[in-house]
């Protein structure tokens, strides 16, 4: 098992500071130290103020924010959970994400998703129905950019005239691409396009919000990862070369009870096929953030 630290603005309580850059410097550091595999932001350019008072939590711009984090780091790699390719045209976020990969020396992975805001859509100027569709020539043409970024690639929006110069991403044949998303099509477009799966465990109602399928379970979770690989192998891939990413649960350090029982469901998860793990941390003040950084390094990581 692998640790991603969901970086602390993604926490809805959390406290303003964590959008200065003297205290990225100083989370993302204390996270490579503590043996964390990945530092994670999600992409929301245009939520709306409903969403912020109902759950919501200060954003960046992930491209931006992963970029400074890669200056000051040497190893940890960058993790945009989740890039909503359908906001924007497959250029754009072939550019952007490559631009990250080689600024980095080749730590992007590309988690990547179709959005799920109606608003935000909106603000945008995207068709919010047209999602799934703009998803799939999206992830079709971020490939293609990648690998053969000469020839020209045409959607239903756009086509580049003729050939271009374009620089390929550090990574070969391309930065891993992981999909976001519980159902059919999210299995799809993972056996097709991608490197790993990154399902939500959560009630039917937060599922309905996100608007994708619900996997309230442990064991429909690992029904889940059984159909997956019997779909990457049904298309000739190696199963275990596609990861699984899951959400670790709530655990209070000076709760042993907490921490116990978190290991226990990372140790459930892991037999049913996860591979990595998003960490929430303390998000009430930098000092705590990196406090707990630093102790889930030493009674997790290192531990497990």
């Amino acid at each position: 098992m692998k640790y991603v630290l969901e970086y602390p603005s993604e926490l809805p309580a959390a406290s303003e500071a964590f959008l200065r850059p003297d205290v990225m410097r100083e989370v993302v550091a204390a996270a490579e130290a503590a043996g964390f595999s990945a530092v994670a932001l999600s992409e929301h350019p245009a939520p709306s103020v409903k969403w912020r008072r109902n759950g919501g939590h200060n954003t960046l711009d992930p491209i931006a924010a992963l970029s400074f984090m890669a200056g000051v780091t040497a190893r940890i790699r960058l993790l945009t959970n989740l890039y909503v390719l359908p906001f924007r045209n497959p250029y754009l976020s072939a550019k952007a994400l490559g631009s990250l990969d080689l600024v980095s020396g080749g730590r992007l992975i590309a988690g990547v998703g179709a959005g799920y805001l109606r608003a935000e859509f909106a603000a945008l100027g995207v068709e919010h129905e047209r999602r799934a569709a703009l998803l799939d020539e999206s992830l079709a043409a971020l490939r293609q950019i990648w690998t053969d970024p000469e020839t020209p690639v045409r959607g239903g929006d756009f086509a580049a005239p003729g050939p271009l110069w374009l620089q390929r991403p550090a990574q070969r044949p391309h930065p891993p691409i992981w999909l976001g998303g519980n159902g059919p099509p999210a299995l799809r477009r993972v056996v097709r396009h991608g490197d790993g799966w990154m399902p939500i465990i959560a009630d039917a109602a937060m599922a309905a919000a996100m608007r994708t399928s619900a996997i309230e379970t442990p064991e429909q979770f690992g029904a889940g990862v059984t159909t997956l690989r019997r779909k990457l192998a049904a298309a000739d891939r190696d199963p275990d070369s596609v990861d699984v990413q899951v959400v670790c649960p709530h655990l209070d350090f000076g709760d042993a009870d907490t921490v116990r029982a978190a290991e226990a469901y990372l140790d459930d998860l892991e037999k049913r096929g996860a591979t990595w793990a998003v960490v929430h941390v303390d998000g009430s003040s930098p000092e705590a953030a990196v406090r707990f950084v630093r102790r889930f390094g030493e009674v997790v990581i290192t531990a497990r």
